[in-house]
């Protein structure tokens, strides 16, 4: 099982939203989004 899917089977089994991991973890909603979407790099300046 890839990173993406493993992230949001466990979110989904845990009964959270995208919204609600982000809170958990000090990150944003669209950052959730990207993991489970399988972008895991960070844009740095």
């Amino acid at each position: 099982m890839e990173l993406q899917n493993t992230i949001k089977n466990l979110r989904t089994n845990m009964g959270l939203s995208q919204e609600q991991l982000a809170d958990a973890v000090y990150v944003t909603r669209q950052t959730v989004s990207s993991w489970e979407n399988g972008v895991y790099f960070q844009k740095g300046d």
